[in-house]
């Protein structure tokens, strides 16, 4: 599985409510989380991204609360993975079981820059910055995590 596409860059410590604010935790929608996805963080993030993004943060990316409304939000934004140097344990665990691919790579969190086309094999766990050719090398997932993510979350893959 590869996700290739546009680079929208973060530091560190984007916690949860930055990813999707409070006052929208009123919605199950994945449609109106989406648009409001970063917003406390830039404003025009929802118009600028566009379906198979990707988005690379530096250390503790979802850190605050254990909200899964924070992964849901990034998916349905169309971002296709989040490359990070570090998550927080349950964001991590949370975008696992809704199917959004993450990668820890501090190298490659550190070095990508927004704007930059990049991709992700996730069989491999090669990064690509397809506009200078540099790559990196993250752990790629297993199989079973593969799955679940292949099959758009850990409902899906358990009801297949």
């Amino acid at each position: 599985m590869i996700a290739k596409g546009r680079v929208h860059k973060f530091g560190d410590n984007v916690d949860t409510d930055v990813i999707i604010p409070a006052r929208y935790l009123n919605t199950a929608s994945h449609k109106e989380l989406a648009a409001h996805c970063m917003e406390d963080i830039d404003k025009d993030f929802v118009n600028k991204v566009a379906e198979g993004d990707i988005m690379v943060a530096e250390k503790n990316f979802g850190c605050g609360s254990s909200r899964e409304h924070a992964p849901i939000a990034i998916k349905a934004s169309g971002i296709s993975c989040v490359i990070a140097s570090t998550f927080a344990r349950i964001f991590y665990r949370n975008s696992i079981n809704i199917g959004l691919p993450i990668l820890e790579c501090d190298e490659a969190a550190k070095e990508i820059k927004d704007g930059d086309t990049v991709s992700v094999n996730f069989d491999t766990g090669v990064i690509t910055v397809e506009n200078t050719g540099k790559t990196y090398q993250a752990e790629p997932f297993p199989e079973f995590i593969q799955n679940i993510i292949a099959k758009g979350g850990l409902i899906n893959s358990i009801i297949d």
